[in-house]
C-alpha cells in the first residue's frame, strides 16, 4: 500500500490544486491500472498463462457429491444473502452439491481465517470465499489446498497461487468506468466527491479504487478527489462516515462514490438526513432493494452493480467443473448452468460480465 503519511495528510488538508488532488492517497492498491477508453470503445483483453494453484493429491471427484463451504466476508447483509442463495441455486440444479454460508458476523479477516481452518479440518471437498484481504488469507487457502480441497473464490480475490480459479463479477476498468463516468454525469466535470469503502486492504475495492484513479485522471481529469474513508461495511459507522464527510466539507462535496452494499445506502440516508437530496449525488455499488427508496425518492440517481446471486451461482459451477475436471488450466471457458458459458481472462478468473446501472427506469426490474 502506499505510504501511510500520505493518507493522514489527506485527511488534515483538502488541496484546491488539482494536480494535487490527483497524486493524493486513494485508498486504491499499487498494482497497474488499465482505464478503459473515455467513449464506448472496448478493451482487448491480453491472454495471459494460468497463475492459479492447484490441491495436492485431490481424490477424484468427478460426479461425486461434493460437500462444500461459502465462506463470505460476512453474513446478514442483503449482498452475502444473494450470493449464498446463487450457491443454493446451483447446488440443487446440480443434483450433487451440498452447500452451505457460514461466515463472520462482521468484515473481519481473522475470523474468516478460523472458520476456513475449522473446515479443513473437519474435511470439505470444496471452499467457496470472497476475501477480506488478500495477503492474510492466501496462508489458509494454501493449507486447504495442500489438503487436496478445491477452493475457488468470487467477489474478492486471494493472492492467485492461494486458489484454483476466482470468478470475478465484472473487470475492474469497467466497475471503474461505470463509477467515475455515472458521477461525472450528476456532479459535473468539475465535481468534488468522496469515497466511502470498507478497509483499504479489500482486494476488490482498493482495485477498483485505482483504476478509477486512472480512469478519473484520464476521461475526468477535472473532477476533484477529497478523500476516502474506511468504513468496514458496517451499515451505522458507514453513515457516520457519510455524515462526517457532508459536515467536513459543506458546499464543496458534491457526490459520495459508495463502495459497498452496505456503504452505498448508507451515503443515502445521510444525504436524506442532511436534507442534501439533490445538492449531494451518491452513487455506488449496492443491491437495487436496498436502493429503491432512494431512487423513488430521486435522492439516488444511479446504482451501480451485477447480479450478486448470479454471481454465487457462476461459482458453485466453477467449483463443479474443478472438482469435475472440465475445467483445468489452459481453460477458455466454462459452462455455467442458465448463465451459459462464461470466459476465462487474466489467466485464471471467469469473468461473470459487464456491471447494470440502475437508474428510476429499471431499477424496479429487479429483485434482490
Amino acid at each position: 500500500m502506499r505510504n501511510i503519511v500520505l493518507s493522514t495528510l489527506l485527511a488534515l488538508s483538502v488541496s484546491t490544486s488539482i494536480s494535487y488532488a490527483q497524486s493524493t492517497w486513494t485508498g486504491g492498491d499499487d498494482l497497474p491500472t488499465n482505464p478503459l477508453a473515455c467513449d464506448a470503445t472496448p478493451a482487448t483483453a491480453a491472454a495471459k498463462p494460468y497463475d492459479g494453484g492447484q490441491p495436492t493429491n485431490a481424490p477424484d471427484r468427478k460426479g461425486k457429491t461434493l460437500t462444500v463451504v461459502d465462506v463470505p466476508k460476512l453474513v446478514g447483509i442483503g449482498y452475502f444473502n444473494a450470493t449464498s442463495k446463487g450457491i443454493a441455486d446451483a447446488a440443487k440444479e446440480m443434483g450433487n452439491m451440498n452447500a452451505k454460508t457460514d461466515g463472520p458476523s462482521k468484515a473481519n479477516i481473522d475470523d474468516q481465517i478460523t472458520l476456513i481452518d475449522n473446515y479443513i479440518t473437519s474435511g470439505v471437498d470444496g471452499i467457496l470465499f470472497a476475501a477480506n484481504d488478500p495477503v492474510a488469507i492466501a496462508p489458509v487457502l494454501k493449507k486447504a489446498l495442500a489438503a487436496g480441497i478445491n477452493v475457488v473464490g468470487y467477489d474478492a480475490n486471494s493472492t492467485p497461487d492461494a486458489r484454483q480459479w476466482f470468478v470475478n463479477q465484472a473487470e475492474f476498468n469497467g466497475i471503474a468506468k461505470a463509477m467515475i463516468d455515472s458521477a461525472a454525469a450528476e456532479i459535473g466535470e468539475d465535481g468534488a466527491f468522496a469515497i466511502v469503502t470498507s478497509t483499504f486492504t479489500t482486494p476488490n475495492q482498493a482495485r477498483w479504487i485505482s483504476e478509477m484513479e486512472a480512469y478519473q485522471a484520464k476521461c475526468h481529469p477535472k473532477m476533484k478527489w477529497l478523500e476516502t474513508v474506511e468504513a468496514q461495511e458496517d451499515n451505522i459507522l458507514s453513515f457516520n462516515q457519510s455524515n462526517t464527510l457532508i459536515n467536513k466539507y459543506g458546499d464543496e462535496l458534491k457526490g459520495i462514490l459508495g463502495m459497498t452494499s452496505v456503504a452505498t445506502p448508507a451515503a443515502a440516508d445521510a444525504v436524506t438526513q442532511a436534507g442534501k437530496c439533490g445538492k449531494i449525488a451518491v452513487v455506488g455499488l449496492a443491491t437495487p432493494n436496498a436502493m429503491k427508496p432512494y431512487v423513488s425518492a430521486d435522492c439516488v440517481k444511479s446504482v451501480v452493480l451485477w447480479n450478486p446471486v448470479d454471481l454465487g451461482y457462476a461459482a458453485a459451477y466453477v467449483l463443479r467443473a474443478v472438482a469435475d475436471g472440465t475445467l483445468a488450466p489452459g481453460g477458455t471457458t466454462v459452462k455455467a448452468g442458465k448463465l451459459g458459458d462464461l470466459s476465462v481472462i487474466n489467466g485464471s478468473e471467469i469473468l461473470l460480465g459487464a456491471p447494470t446501472v440502475f437508474t428510476k427506469e429499471n431499477i424496479n426490474n429487479f429483485d434482490f
